[in-house]
Protein backbone atom coordinates (compact mmCIF):
# COMPACT_ATOMS: atom_id res chain seq x y z
CA UNK A 1 0.00 0.00 0.00
CA UNK A 2 1.02 3.37 -0.97
CA UNK A 3 0.04 6.67 0.89
CA UNK A 4 1.08 10.06 0.85
CA UNK A 5 1.18 13.16 3.27
CA UNK A 6 1.20 16.95 1.89
CA UNK A 7 2.64 19.93 3.44
CA UNK A 8 2.88 23.26 1.24
CA UNK A 9 3.47 21.83 -2.19
CA UNK A 10 5.42 19.09 -0.55
CA UNK A 11 5.10 15.14 -0.36
CA UNK A 12 6.16 12.44 1.78
CA UNK A 13 5.81 9.04 0.43
CA UNK A 14 4.70 6.09 2.45
CA UNK A 15 5.06 2.16 1.39
CA UNK A 16 4.30 -1.00 3.08
CA UNK A 17 5.51 -4.00 1.41
CA UNK A 18 5.87 -7.39 1.98
CA UNK A 19 9.52 -8.96 1.48
CA UNK A 20 10.28 -12.51 -0.09
CA UNK A 21 10.88 -13.81 3.41
CA UNK A 22 7.21 -13.34 4.79
CA UNK A 23 8.82 -10.52 6.45
CA UNK A 24 7.35 -6.76 6.23
CA UNK A 25 8.87 -3.31 5.48
CA UNK A 26 7.58 0.17 5.96
CA UNK A 27 9.21 2.38 3.43
CA UNK A 28 9.44 6.49 4.12
CA UNK A 29 10.61 8.99 1.15
CA UNK A 30 11.02 12.34 2.86
CA UNK A 31 10.35 15.52 0.48
CA UNK A 32 13.98 15.83 -0.14
CA UNK A 33 13.92 12.54 -1.83
CA UNK A 34 15.60 10.53 1.61
CA UNK A 35 14.43 6.93 2.04
CA UNK A 36 14.42 5.43 5.37
CA UNK A 37 13.30 1.08 5.15
CA UNK A 38 12.09 -0.49 8.71
CA UNK A 39 11.92 -3.95 8.61
CA UNK A 40 9.16 -5.80 10.72
CA UNK A 41 8.89 -9.42 11.41
CA UNK A 42 4.93 -9.19 12.09
CA UNK A 43 2.07 -7.07 10.70
CA UNK A 44 1.13 -5.95 13.81
CA UNK A 45 3.84 -4.45 14.69
CA UNK A 46 4.16 -2.84 11.35
CA UNK A 47 0.88 -1.57 11.95
CA UNK A 48 1.77 0.05 15.38
CA UNK A 49 4.94 1.91 13.41
CA UNK A 50 2.24 3.22 10.30
CA UNK A 51 0.44 4.60 13.52
CA UNK A 52 3.36 6.78 14.97
CA UNK A 53 4.54 7.76 11.80
CA UNK A 54 1.17 9.27 11.14
CA UNK A 55 0.68 10.83 14.13
CA UNK A 56 4.32 12.69 14.15
CA UNK A 57 3.61 14.24 10.42
CA UNK A 58 0.31 15.27 11.41
CA UNK A 59 1.50 16.97 14.40
CA UNK A 60 4.35 18.34 11.88
CA UNK A 61 1.42 20.34 9.77
CA UNK A 62 1.29 17.50 7.38
CA UNK A 63 -2.02 16.67 5.64
CA UNK A 64 -2.90 13.24 4.86
CA UNK A 65 -2.68 10.62 4.92
CA UNK A 66 -3.86 10.46 1.08
CA UNK A 67 -3.45 7.67 -1.18
CA UNK A 68 -4.09 4.64 -3.26
CA UNK A 69 -3.74 0.89 -2.86
CA UNK A 70 -1.41 -1.22 -5.29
Amino acid sequence: MIWFFERQGKYVRCETRKTADSAYELVTTKDDGTEQVERFDDSAKLAKRQVEIEQGLTAEGWSGPHGRVM
